[in-house]
């Protein structure tokens, strides 16, 4: 990446969403950058085993109470803190949930984007802008995913990101705003919440080694997906943020495997056969779901230098491992 006159200026950056699986791993991520990190979240105090305490870093971060739904809390926020880059990570983040709260999922991105967008706009207008993105936004595509793939929405939430990212062009095309949407695709960690299927089948797996008789039920194994390590993305979307032009990137690791082979990965970590305690279960089907999203990561391999550190098979291995 080439230096640009941005990397000079105090380093304060805002963080929507700061409790959550990425907005933890950012935060401690520009803390060691020597950022002044402020965070928000929709409720204080926060319980005792927050992400940010479980990463050490809850003294650190200013935290704030914010409804990111209104537009006037936002511009509060962005006067008091004035940062010189904000990262939007916030909003309903589940698939399977969004059908049963579209509305809900709606405002949490779309509206919430929206807001930032105009606050630096009227307010800030050199403040750098990062949304997050998520390759749900595709739909169902033959081959690689890239920047200049159409968005083809198939859920109440995939439909939500895909009309942030399109206010995110606009105000960067039409209103010069630094502003960029990261086209994430999945990413997991030990900090990811419990009803994530990730986390399930990696919890599940241990419950069963410790000598749980349950059986895991599951839904379709017969998905695909690029799963990297969410502590690798966060780098990513900081150096979206270093350059001079803004512009969308895709943040994945390049692999496409099944969902079982995530399971057989997670039981075998515990010397176990996935095929005698896994259950496929209807009732975990969603109604509408992509069978398979394949990604191409080369142009911010090429231009920001970065790539996926971490293979699906060490992401099993560091969610089995971690305490």
């Amino acid at each position: 990446m080439n230096p640009s006159p941005h990397a000079a200026k105090a380093k304060v950056a805002f963080i929507c969403g700061v409790t959550g699986q990425d907005g933890a791993y950012l935060a401690a991520h520009l803390l060691a950058k020597g950022y002044a990190v402020h965070g928000s979240t929709r409720a204080l105090p926060l319980p005792p085993k927050n992400n940010l305490a479980r990463l050490g870093i809850e003294e650190r971060v200013r935290l704030v109470q914010l409804n990111p739904e209104c537009l006037d809390s936002v511009r509060a926020q962005l006067a008091a803190a004035v940062p010189t880059e904000v990262y939007n990570l916030a909003g309903q983040s589940s698939v399977g949930a969004s059908f049963s709260r579209p509305y809900e999922t709606w405002k949490s991105i779309e509206i919430v984007v929206n807001n930032w967008l105009e606050a630096i706009r009227c307010d800030a207008p050199d403040t750098r802008f990062f949304n997050a993105g998520s390759a749900e936004c595709f739909g169902a595509v033959n081959g690689a995913i890239s920047e200049v793939t159409n968005m083809a929405p198939m859920n109440p939430y995939a439909a939500a990101k895909a009309a942030a990212r399109w206010q995110v062009s606009i105000y960067r095309e039409c209103f010069g705003l630094h502003a960029a949407t990261g086209l994430l695709f999945n990413h997991e960690s030990p900090l990811r919440e419990a009803h994530f299927v990730t986390r399930k089948i990696v919890d599940g797996a241990r419950r069963i080694a410790e000598g749980d008789k349950q059986a895991l039920h599951l839904g379709n194994l017969d998905v695909w997906r690029d799963w990297g390590w969410a502590p690798d993305y966060v780098d990513a979307m900081w150096r979206m943020l270093q350059v001079p032009s803004a512009t969308d990137y895709v943040i994945a690791t390049g692999k496409t495997v099944s969902l079982q082979y995530f399971v057989e990965l997670s039981f075998a970590h515990f010397g176990l056969d996935w095929r005698e305690h896994v259950v496929s279960d209807t009732a975990f089907m969603r109604p509408f779901d992509i069978v398979r999203t394949e990604a191409d990561p080369s142009k911010i391999r090429r231009e920001l230098g970065w790539q996926a550190a971490q293979s699906v098979e060490q992401v099993v291995a560091l969610m089995a491992n971690a305490t």
